[in-house]
């Protein structure tokens, strides 16, 4: 469906000159007085706006600011590749925690990628990427962060990746406990996103600081070109089966969403089979909008997304 179609769908093109923004920020979604609420609360993923972060047209500093000034979001998800060289820059940390303790803005996590393999087979690579992760564990905490999100790839058969998966993540969480942080894992490509793979590699680990992210988009087990995003999914796990394995780790929820039919739904997820799913496992954390299409704008995507949740989240509460 074409950007037009889908806000005409929803009433958002322009009227009385409001612009589709305006409109669709004027749907807060939030419960009247006396009503009830969401059984969740709601984050916003800084990847939600990676191709305006890499065209700079603001900075990750801004990042707090504009999820609660632009969305109505008091609650956000870092990702380190806008900030890669900062994880040690005190003064840039304390100046990112001051933005966003200005603006009322809860950071929640740091998802971290490019560190190395956490499930690499050589131990000598797999310690390398655990160390790499340490100065992120560091960086969420200063932050006042809950979590950092890191990955756990590696090469091998689906049992050997697990084996050194859950050696790497046992040591990056005996170093992030006495710190207070937990170390989650994403359903982010290969075999982690296995449902049944990834929660038995966290019954391997079994520290009670690491856990899962189920993310209700990333089940592609296998591309044409290996881990290379862009190539085609050639084999996909069920996602509602994922998420139902992984929910009993999860200390974090994304919210992924690329495209929407004419009555706002996600085409790629059924929200009113997804959310029942993170309701029944008793989460009730943040779940985080991770908007990755190209129909609408990253800031349509946003509030699309968020309208949504609020919507089907309110319907099951």
């Amino acid at each position: 469906m074409k950007r037009e179609q889908f806000l005409k769908s929803l009433g958002l093109l322009t009227l009385g000159g409001m612009s589709a923004s305006s409109i669709i920020a004027s749907c807060s979604g939030k419960p009247a007085e006396g009503t009830k609420e969401l059984f969740f609360k709601i984050s916003l993923a800084e990847w939600s706006l990676h191709k305006a972060l890499f065209a700079k047209e603001f900075d990750n500093l801004e990042f707090p600011a504009k999820a609660k000034n632009e969305f109505g979001i008091s609650a956000v998800e870092y990702v380190n590749q806008f900030f890669m060289d900062k994880a040690k820059d005190t003064a840039y940390l304390t100046e990112l925690k001051k933005r966003a303790d200005d603006v009322g803005v809860t950071n929640v996590l740091i998802m971290c990628d490019g560190e190395g393999e956490m499930a690499n087979l050589d131990a000598a690579k797999r310690l390398e990427a655990v160390e790499n992760h340490y100065k992120w564990v560091d960086a969420a905490k200063f932050l006042g962060c809950t979590s950092i999100r890191v990955n756990c790839f590696g090469i091998g058969t689906a049992e050997e990746v697990a084996k050194a998966g859950a050696d790497g993540l046992r040591k990056l969480s005996e170093y992030a406990l006495p710190v207070g942080i937990n170390v989650i894992v994403e359903n982010h490509g290969g075999y982690s996103s296995n449902g049944q793979w990834l929660s038995n590699v966290m019954k391997e680990v079994g520290m009670a600081n690491c856990g899962t992210l189920p993310d209700f988009g990333n089940f592609c087990t296998k591309r044409e070109s290996g881990h290379e995003w862009e190539s085609k999914c050639i084999e996909e796990y069920d996602r509602y089966v994922g998420v139902s394995e992984m929910m009993p780790f999860a200390k974090g929820v994304s919210a992924k969403a690329n495209n929407f039919d004419e009555q706002g739904n996600c085409v790629e997820t059924d929200y009113l089979k997804m959310l029942p799913i993170v309701k029944a496992a008793g989460y009730s954390g943040h779940i985080g909008i991770e908007y990755e299409g190209s129909v609408l704008s990253e800031v349509d995507g946003i509030k699309a997304t968020k309208l949504l949740l609020e919507r089907v989240g309110l319907s099951i509460s």
